[in-house]
């Protein structure tokens, strides 16, 4: 079968909630992808930072089938082997005292949001029921009917219903419209350190050091979604540490599995963690052996390949690089390591068609809020890779 036959038997029989470039993709290695034609392309999504370690790599595959041999599923109700030593390396990496793993980062987000509340109850002593989380204009932190909720994309919200009360949002990149939300019955605030969906929004210099202050002052916890920006992506294990910052709750996924598998995890301390009781939370998959194992080799190759500092240096060098192309349609390059957007004049005619002309020359980028091109490729990428792929880049930013 061809791209088209497999287009119109996906149009056909799936929703339509997705508006994909048209690239039929059946094979992936390192920061290469194919497509059922034999076309090959450079990934500049990784998956939305999922695969940060590079499509199947080996390392990760052998956890994989290792594990799978074994066995895959025992549910909570039983332990397994894998689990403790997830748990372990997970908190000797991060610094955090303990993780609950979860599946998807929405269940992981929805986590969060539980203990927070719990927290305001338990310890804050927040009035039953009336706790308030803080949270900023432009997020994205999943699809559930409780983060839409708080989302101010109208399109994520419109016909979904009434929403999930208990939230305040506040603009993004603006500390002191926090602290002036913050009342008794603040339980935490809760925030992307870079809005990767919202257009690779960065906030100005020492937000997240404010904010953290102002969480402390205020006895409110301070809960970072790193889903696509943790483990890497930006240059430092998460985004959130570019200034000295530790959140009280850090909201991990993506990476957490390298592509192979849906992983994901909150991690904090046990003063807030450990309020969980049993019954309380929980997820017939979350922390299964098969994930645990392919978690825990996903963290190694991190570690053991400098991917962090590959990130930084690497995307110091392409935001450098996309910087110097004089083009009338790019009105901003900007981004931390390896999570770059290139926002585009309102005259450029929509950021679809730039990523189009890319998959024409072999590069696959997406645009999000119609006007910015994410360049996130796989932290494995080499600056060889990036040097091929500049002038293209240049070529397809100068079309008419």
């Amino acid at each position: 079968m061809n791209t088209q036959e497999y287009i119109q038997i996906e149009e056909q029989y799936g929703a339509h909630n997705y508006h994909p470039l048209d690239v039929v993709i059946t094979r992936g290695d390192g920061v290469w992808v194919y497509d059922v034609d034999g076309r090959k392309y450079l990934d500049c999504l990784s998956a939305y930072s999922a695969v940060n370690q590079g499509h199947v790599h080996p390392k990760i595959l052998a956890a994989l089938v290792e594990q799978a041999g074994k066995i895959t599923l025992t549910s909570r109700a039983f332990r397994n082997d894998q689990l403790p030593l997830f748990y372990k390396e997970l908190s000797e990496l991060t610094g955090y005292e303990m993780s609950l793993p979860m599946n998807s980062g929405a269940e992981a987000v929805e986590t969060a949001l539980k203990i927070a509340r719990k927290w305001a109850y338990q310890v804050k002593k927040v009035p039953r029921h009336q706790a308030e989380i803080i949270t900023c204009t432009g997020n994205f932190h999943g699809r559930t009917i409780t983060t839409i909720s708080f989302s101010t994309e109208p399109l994520y919200r419109d016909d979904f219903g009434p929403f999930t009360p208990g939230f305040v949002t506040v603009p993004y990149g603006d500390a002191n419209a926090i602290a002036k939300a913050i009342t008794p019955n603040t339980a935490a605030v809760f925030l992307e350190p870079i809005q990767g969906e919202g257009g690779v929004i960065i906030p100005p210099k020492g937000y997240l050091k404010k904010v953290a202050e102002i969480c402390k002052k205020n006895n409110v916890l301070f809960i970072a979604d790193e889903i696509q920006t943790g483990l890497g992506r930006t240059g430092k294990l998460f985004a959130a540490q570019h200034e000295g910052v530790r959140p009280d709750v850090t909201v991990i996924g993506k990476a957490l599995a390298g592509g192979f598998y849906p992983v994901s995890a909150v991690l904090s301390d046990k003063e807030v963690l450990g309020l969980f009781t049993p019954g309380e939370h929980g997820s017939t998959f979350g922390g299964n052996p098969l994930a645990a194992a392919i978690a825990r080799a996903a963290l190694k190759v991190i570690v053991e390949e400098n991917l962090v500092q590959r990130a930084a240096d690497l995307g110091e060098y392409f935001v450098e690089q996309l910087s110097e192309i004089s083009s009338p349609h790019v009105k901003e390059v900007r981004g931390k390591g390896l999570l770059i957007g290139v926002e585009l004049n309102e005259k450029a005619g929509g950021a679809r068609r730039f990523c189009e002309a890319l998959q024409n020359k072999g590069i696959l980028a997406k645009e999000t809020h119609e006007r910015v091109i994410r360049f996130t490729p796989p932290l494995v990428i080499d600056k060889e890779t990036i040097d091929w792929a500049l002038p293209s880049i240049r070529e397809v930013l100068n079309m008419e």
